[in-house]
């Protein structure tokens, strides 16, 4: 028997290890950001929006029309995300704020036909074809301690980080990010001190329409897109949300990171078959024990 052959299982075991890490780390920062624009939103108005998953296609999606237009790379991205972001306040003007009153199933029920009205639009305008995007900084695998990332994986996890920051600067250091706090704490008590809750809902739907769309723009050069990758993407963000904690910010990024790993493993040790199955299981039986997830507390009112 070959004396080197334990550390060479060894060494093939670690290798594989990691490759599995980065795919599950890559693949989870962007179900961290598809649920944490579910959480922007359902902090702001109670709204699950199940629309969310759109907003990510037509990142994708308007970029490469852009591209197709003639635009530069960065600039067709800017565009798709502005749109995209506009597309988010129209949507929040002309459904939710009108609806404001109905019940919640029924504000989620109009989440679910504008994500089938949009898939429709985004089909006769663009077609059934699955397209990619050119990846931002090329397509030569990077060799990490024998496993092989791709540059763009980098992309996606430094852009999820820069997003996560981003917000808790805006959240934390600005008087608008306050205001939007307060809005999603206790929008009767927020508009008694002046602040026009209205326009902070609006800008929590723009908000969560932008971060969805850069995620989109982000992972097509890696997962390719079409109109009909908004569903998926957004049952997976949404599992991320409730896993990490429905309202919390720190919750979607555990959750996304937790789901993208599970699914990584299982898919690498397992089957890609049983990858989704084993990855909800795993957060349903999460659930019967913390309903709330991972990072949910529990509201009191008072009376």
């Amino acid at each position: 028997m070959d004396r080197h052959a334990p550390a060479l299982a060894f060494g093939s075991f670690m290798s594989d290890f990691l490759q599995f890490l980065l795919s599950g780390v890559t693949v989870g920062a962007v179900y961290a950001l598809i649920a944490l624009g579910f959480i922007i939103i359902y902090n702001a108005s109670d709204v699950v929006n199940f629309a969310q998953g759109e907003f990510v296609m037509l990142g994708g999606m308007g970029t490469v029309f852009a591209q197709q237009a003639g635009m530069p790379l960065p600039l067709a991205a800017a565009a798709a995300i502005c749109v995209t972001a506009l597309i988010g306040v129209i949507f929040n003007r002309v459904a939710i704020e009108t609806a404001r009153n109905a019940p919640v199933v029924s504000l989620i029920i109009i989440t679910i036909g504008a994500s089938i009205f949009i898939q429709g639009v985004v089909q006769i305008v663009l077609g059934k074809r699955i397209y990619r995007l050119p990846s931002f900084s090329g397509d030569t695998p990077i060799d990490l301690f024998g496993a092989k990332i791709l540059p763009q994986s980098l992309w996606v996890m430094g852009g999820g980080v820069l997003i996560f920051f981003a917000l808790w600067l805006f959240f934390t250091r600005t008087l608008t990010g306050r205001a939007v706090l307060a809005t999603s704490n206790n929008r009767f008590a927020a508009q008694l001190v002046g602040i026009n809750t209205n326009a902070m809902m609006t800008l929590s739907f723009g908000l969560s329409a932008a971060i969805g769309a850069l995620a989109g723009v982000l992972i097509s050069p890696i997962t390719l897109t079409s109109y009909q990758v908004g569903v998926p993407l957004a049952l997976k963000g949404f599992a991320a949300a409730m896993l990490g904690g429905m309202g919390n910010p720190k919750g979607a990024l555990a959750g996304g990171l937790l789901l993208g790993l599970l699914e990584a493993f299982t898919a690498g040790y397992i089957s890609s078959h049983y990858k989704d199955a084993v990855a909800f299981i795993v957060l349903i039986a999460l659930l019967f024990v913390r309903p709330l997830g991972l990072f949910g507390t529990a509201t009191i009112n008072r009376v």
